[in-house]
């Protein structure tokens, strides 16, 4: 297992390492510091619940008095001591261990619940790199196909140009127009190599990056669970809803602690000495406090405060989970109505111009002017779709944050 564990993290030479979505979250999740750190807090959580449930400790006392140094008897030095050992025990009444070790262990449960939120944050960022990575693959894609398709134009035009078919002021401003996708195609290179860069700075990842490479699909889908379904998902799903939650319930139990906290525990004791002429004795006490003035009230109204605090920020918690899901809903709905107008006329009335006009242009039917402007509208539909699909994605991405679950992929 261990062998196929580093086979799998170490490629071989020459062979890039491409990692899908699930296979960057999970390397993400096994090397990312902030969330050891939080693991290590939840350690330390369970540790304090070992603490709440300890028994008090006994007290031993052992006492030698009356020794007399300058007695008659030398033979007899401790003729006269009067020894005494005693031992005493404080028991705690009203469940008061059972209800330190209830509040130590949903406090453990807060701890594991506000890990889940911050990882649930940490993805999100996660996943905008690994998007943003496979968009700028795409337009990559697109700007290589655009050059090449317009060097094929080029050598058209050149023959014609040969052929004495078009000016030389033509056949260079065709020339002058090959910057622009030049431009698009090495802006594509360094915007995707930036785009790797900083996912595997948050993956905290050593490859190198012409040794790493992502996949996955870049593209959207038709059709988008319902809000109100969105909304049971949140209420069931999203940590920082359930943090809050788990804290009433904690103060609540914290309250019970410190009532009971305010009643009289009772410390029972046992003692044997000896007391000439008596050889031996032993005897039992009850120590109990009395509570005149010190009954734990200041404790008794903070905890209840406590506990009014913690459901006004449930309550708190509940609206923004509701604003943050309707927020995304609205932004991933509004880019999926223009993502379906591009797929089903603007990309292929683009394309339907860009080759109908080229045709054109080559055969003298149509000016250089048209040909130019139809070869920027082409590009500018494509990078504009491509660029709402990353839109979308990302707005996925939020959607999906603001559930506390993937409800799209």
């Amino acid at each position: 297992m261990l062998l196929g564990m580093v086979a799998w993290a170490q490629p071989s030479a020459g062979q890039p390492q491409t990692l899908t979505w699930e296979q960057v979250k999970e390397q993400f999740q096994a090397t990312n510091p902030t969330l050891h750190a939080g693991r290590i807090g939840i350690d330390e959580a369970k540790a304090q619940e070992i603490t709440a449930f300890l028994r008090p400790n006994p007290d031993f006392t052992a006492t030698l008095d009356q020794l007399d140094p300058f007695t008659p008897n030398p033979y007899r030095p401790l003729g006269a001591a009067l020894p005494y050992i005693s031992a005493s025990y404080l028991h705690e009444r009203r469940n008061k261990r059972e209800l330190r070790l209830e509040s130590a262990q949903k406090g453990t449960a807060i701890t594991t619940t506000q890990l889940a939120d911050q990882e649930r944050n940490l993805l999100f960022g996660l996943r905008n790199a690994f998007v943003q990575a496979l968009q700028q693959k795409a337009v990559l894609k697109v700007a290589t196909e655009n050059l090449a398709y317009y060097d094929k134009v080029l050598e058209v035009s050149r023959d014609r140009f040969k052929a004495g078919d078009i000016a030389r002021v033509d056949m260079d401003r065709l020339e002058l127009q090959r910057i622009q996708f030049e431009t698009d195609l090495q802006t594509a290179i360094v915007n995707l190599r930036t785009a790797k860069i900083q996912l595997l700075a948050i993956m905290n990842s050593r490859t190198p990056i012409d040794k790493f490479d992502v996949t996955g699909p870049f593209t959207y889908a038709e059709k988008l669970v319902s809000l109100d379904d969105l909304h049971q998902v949140a209420l069931a799903h999203r940590p920082d809803l359930k943090a809050a939650m788990q804290a009433v319930e904690k103060a609540r139990t914290d309250y019970k602690l410190a009532v009971a906290n305010g009643s009289i525990d009772p410390t029972f004791g046992m003692d044997i000495a000896r007391n000439p002429p008596i050889s031996a004795y032993f005897g039992f006490s009850v120590t109990i406090p009395v509570r005149i003035f010190d009954r734990n009230q200041g404790e008794k109204a903070r905890t209840q405060l406590d506990i009014q605090r913690n459901e006004k920020l449930q309550e708190a918690t509940q609206v923004q989970v509701f604003s943050d899901t309707d927020s995304a809903y609205a932004t991933l709905n509004s880019n999926l109505v223009l993502l379906r107008a591009y797929k089903t006329r603007y990309l292929d009335m683009a394309t339907r111009v860009r080759d109908t006009v080229s045709f054109a242009y080559q055969h003298g039917g149509a000016s250089l002017l048209d040909f130019l402007n139809a070869q920027n509208d082409y590009r500018s539909v494509q990078l504009n779709y491509l660029n709402l699909v990353g839109t979308y994605m990302t707005a996925a991405s939020q959607l999906n944050m603001a559930v506390g679950t993937e409800v799209i992929q």
